[in-house]
């Protein structure tokens, strides 16, 4: 199973015959390793309804026909902007496909809609490719990581380390640890200036203080796992 990164929040993870698309922010960000027209994913999932996450799901949703998955009223907003193929689980619930599956789990962030509607942040337990993967979409520090990790154990974490408008890179390395993976990907920082942070700090420090390895990826690198 491939991971690629493909700038702030925005991954693509691919099981070689599904390509699924978590969070797309690429026409916005300036550090975007594609532009939308370049992607062809079969499904899409989001974490939540902010700009930063969602700016280009209709767009390539559309054209596509990827399947979409996000919580209830982020689901409700992208039927009203005409796409047709939706799910709209709430958190803790799950939406199977052939290549796996997603789970909803809880995520400390506040969220809306682009059309201002108020909706739940959430995580993202995704599992394909034989691997599971956590992308904890904007959060703050939680102690429940530990518990989401105990009903899944998980493979990979896709962990925000910005800061500012989610935890920093300090916090992190507990949620690393609460979490367990035996690999962590940092996102969610460098965009702008507010989420500036050091990378490779928060790796040695991850690696130093908790059994989880650290893989930095620049906007365009894989991962194999």
């Amino acid at each position: 199973m491939d991971i690629r990164f493909l700038g702030h929040a925005c991954f693509e993870l691919s099981d070689g015959s599904s390509r699924v698309l978590i969070d797309p922010f690429l026409s916005g960000n300036p550090k975007a390793a594609a532009k939308p027209d370049e992607l062809d994913p079969t499904h899409i999932l989001l974490t939540h309804g902010h700009v930063d996450h969602i700016l280009d799901a209709v767009e390539i949703a559309k054209r596509t026909g990827a399947s979409c998955v996000g919580v209830v009223e982020t689901a409700n907003w992208l039927k009203k902007q005409g796409v047709e193929d939706v799910s709209d689980p709430n958190l803790g619930g799950t939406v199977e496909f052939d290549w796996g599956w997603v789970k909803l789990v809880q995520a400390l962030h506040s969220s809306e809609t682009p059309d201002g509607t108020v909706t739940y942040a959430s995580g993202l337990v995704v599992s394909i490719g034989g691997k599971t993967v956590y992308h904890l979409g904007d959060t703050c520090l939680f102690g429940d990581m530990k518990l989401i990790a105990q009903r899944t154990p998980i493979d990979i974490a896709l962990m925000p380390i910005g800061g500012h408008y989610t935890m920093d890179r300090h916090d992190a390395v507990v949620a690393a640890e609460l979490i367990g993976a035996p690999t962590v990907i940092p996102c969610h920082y460098d965009t702008f200036p507010p989420i500036e942070t050091d990378a490779q700090a928060f790796k040695a420090d991850v690696e130093s203080q908790t059994s989880s390895k650290v893989v930095v990826l620049e906007p365009g690198d894989s991962h194999s796992a």
